[in-house]
């Protein structure tokens, strides 16, 4: 059974170089700086923020959800920087299947270095350890092939694709899914996914590639 008081009582999770920890209002200008971009929502569900109200409004909205324990997606701090440079999270947990469904967000300023992989796993690793999920997924809009291979740097395996699945903008498009499961990760991290901790910088990029 998920343990869903583990992540309403989250304050941080850690990684090598990122912590991820509820939004709040010091994180608008932050989130201002990638949101406004068409190009970062090409492939999400939202459009680009119109302004910075908007963003510190968005920002507000979702704390009453975090107080309830209804919200789970967090800000991702680059600790060298302590600057907010996107968001991970669960978009969805499945207490009745021990499931959730995961999602991620980058600054395009901050592409190239590995920090969506190290965001996600971190969440995999706490969503698996500490929660007790059992399968986690994430899913994508085809044509998003850099969305799709951070899954799979992850360990997530390629499930499919459900075609013309979600009406985004008034277009359908079809939706890919990649998932992993509990034995998945003991499999690639070990039983306390301590194989994790040895992903670092560039390191990092190449350890986690399929099939190593």
């Amino acid at each position: 059974m998920v343990n869903i008081e583990e992540i309403k009582n989250l304050r941080y999770i850690e990684s090598e170089r990122l912590y991820l920890r509820r939004l709040d209002r010091r994180d608008s200008e932050d989130m201002y700086e990638y949101a406004k971009l068409p190009e970062v929502t090409k492939y999400l569900l939202w459009s680009p923020h119109p302004s910075l109200n908007y963003t510190r409004d968005y920002i507000n909205s979702v704390q009453r959800f975090y107080r309830n324990g209804e919200y789970f997606d967090y800000a991702v701090i680059l600790q060298s920087e302590r600057k907010m440079i996107g968001t991970c999270g669960f978009t969805k947990i499945d207490k009745s299947n021990n499931s959730a469904e995961a999602g991620y967000v980058i600054n395009p300023a901050y592409h190239g270095k590995g920090y969506a992989t190290e965001a996600l796993l971190a969440l995999m690793r706490f969503g698996i350890n500490d929660m007790g999920i059992n399968r986690i997924e994430a899913r994508y809009m085809v044509g998003n092939d850099a969305s799709r291979r951070v899954m799979e740097r992850c360990g997530m395996k390629f499930e499919g694709i459900h075609r013309q699945q979600m009406l985004v903008k008034g277009i359908y498009v079809d939706i890919g899914v990649c998932a992993l499961t509990h034995s998945d990760f003991v499999f690639r991290f070990g039983p306390d996914g301590s194989r994790y901790a040895v992903y670092s910088g560039s390191l990092f990029e190449r350890l986690a590639r399929p099939g190593r």
